[in-house]
């Protein structure tokens, strides 16, 4: 008894850490699931919302509310065309495309990076050809943008090209100060630049799966303790049948009886 016992110790230990890991996973996805539906609300907030001047959102200290994200911005300057720079490998028409990067000198003198289109892959390591950005005075309005993450791999690019939209690194390459906590994915240029770059699309507003999966691990956690328990419960009856010994017994047959009585009857009839 006590090593059924400590076996199904065991089990109960093996079970409950499962629910522990279950409830875990669970919890992680409810998360996503939350901050996913929170950055589909602030899309569906700011992303049509009326332009306003840049420095209305994003004021002498240079930072970016998150709550601003996707809010369209009104820039009035010129860009800073020498300085143009191209992002590698960005997933546009299908193609690892590059984006074009050119610093915009706002009327208030600061400098504001906006991200123009994108162009297809060339033959070799560029672009075929980059439409040059409008000259002189220009009126731009572009929605914010957070600045990205330098990649994990720790890859580089060639001159004149970047890995990603990570500003700090960008200011480095800038001749001129760079506002460093946000940058504007164009949506409108007066007057427009010479030829045509790829647009970008509208965020999704898929939830996404995350849910789905967190039932899912709740649902794991009950199966573990469902399936431990019809272990132990097979053990146990297993356990009874070979303790009590239960085999059904064999009924004589009453066919069998009838044909013995015939038998005795025949004998004394001689």
């Amino acid at each position: 008894m006590s090593a059924r016992m400590g076996r199904w110790t065991v089990y109960v230990l093996v079970a409950i850490g499962f629910a522990v890991a279950c409830a875990f996973l669970s919890n992680w996805q409810f998360e996503r699931n939350e901050n996913r539906a929170e950055q589909i609300a602030l899309v569906e907030k700011n992303y049509d919302a009326d332009p306003v001047p840049l420095a209305e959102l994003i004021g002498a200290d240079g930072a970016l509310d998150p709550g601003d994200v996707w809010h369209p911005v009104v820039l009035n300057g010129e860009y800073l065309s020498d300085e143009q720079l191209l992002v590698r490998n960005r997933p546009h028409g299908g193609t690892s495309a590059y984006e074009v990067l050119v610093p915009f000198r706002d009327v208030d003198g600061r400098v504001f990076l906006v991200d123009r289109g994108w162009v297809p892959p060339g033959e070799g390591d560029s672009p075929d050809s980059v439409p040059a950005a409008p000259s002189g005075e220009v009126e731009v309005v572009v929605r914010l943008r957070p600045s990205e993450q330098l990649p994990a791999s720790g890859r580089g690019a060639p001159e004149g090209q970047v890995p990603t939209i990570h500003l700090p690194a960008i200011d480095q390459l800038v001749d001129a100060d760079v506002i460093t906590s946000a940058y504007g994915q164009v949506v409108s240029e007066d007057p427009v630049g010479e030829g045509t770059l790829g647009g970008f699309d509208s965020p999704t507003d898929d939830p996404g799966p995350h849910l789905s999966y967190a039932i899912q691990w709740i649902l794991f956690a009950l199966m573990g303790f469902i399936f431990i328990g019809y272990i132990i419960r097979t053990e146990i009856v297993k356990h009874r049948e070979e303790v009590e010994g239960v085999v059904a017994p064999v009924k004589p047959s009453r066919r069998r009886d009838r044909d013995a009585d015939i038998e005795d009857e025949l004998l004394d009839a001689r």
